[in-house]
């Protein structure tokens, strides 16, 4: 099940007595909760969807009101659920944009074809976000990780398919 479905938040609390719960979004575009009719919420042995009656921002967060929980004890059940959509209800991509969860684990290659390592981590940063690459298996402590800035100059090519990043690596970023 996780394969094939996104992380869009978490709930972390209750809001009033009512069963409304307080979600902190896990996307780009917290909006996109007010296009959903349904979602699952998902806890490590199990996963429930809900019908969403009601969806309105709050701060940072948004609040919830879903079908069948109407009071504070039901809402406290779910509260660090995860909530997930199917592939299939998330948002189109833009030409070069990809899922964060699409690129996690990518090999990633060199444009002179050195096999670089894996795709660990993605930082957000305020102008571009930045690949961390795990070196190979065997090579962890003669090289640390690589530092790679998700930028055009950079990243050349991307192939979900094949599991495979191509990027050109500038002078200095080896030394970061």
């Amino acid at each position: 099940m996780i394969e094939d479905y996104f992380t869009i938040g978490t709930v972390v609390n209750v809001h009033g007595i009512q069963g409304e719960v307080r979600v902190m979004p896990a996307t780009d575009d917290p909006s996109r909760f007010g296009l959903l009719d349904t979602l699952d919420i998902c806890f490590d042995a199990h996963t429930v969807k809900y019908p969403i009656k009601n969806v309105r921002p709050h701060k940072n967060l948004i609040v919830l009101k879903l079908a069948g929980i109407d009071n504070r004890n039901d809402a406290e059940k779910l509260v660090g659920g995860m909530i997930k959509i199917p592939r299939s209800k998330a948002l189109p991509l833009e030409e070069d944009e990809y899922y964060q969860k699409d690129l996690l684990d990518m090999t990633v290659v060199s444009d002179t074809g050195e096999t670089l390592g894996q795709l660990v981590q993605i930082i957000e940063t305020g102008a571009n976000d930045v690949y961390v690459v795990r070196p190979p298996a065997g090579l962890e402590s003669k090289v640390k990780d690589l530092l790679i800035p998700a930028i055009k100059e950079c990243i050349l090519s991307v192939s979900v398919p094949e599991r495979k990043m191509t990027v050109h690596l500038m002078e200095g970023l080896r030394e970061l």
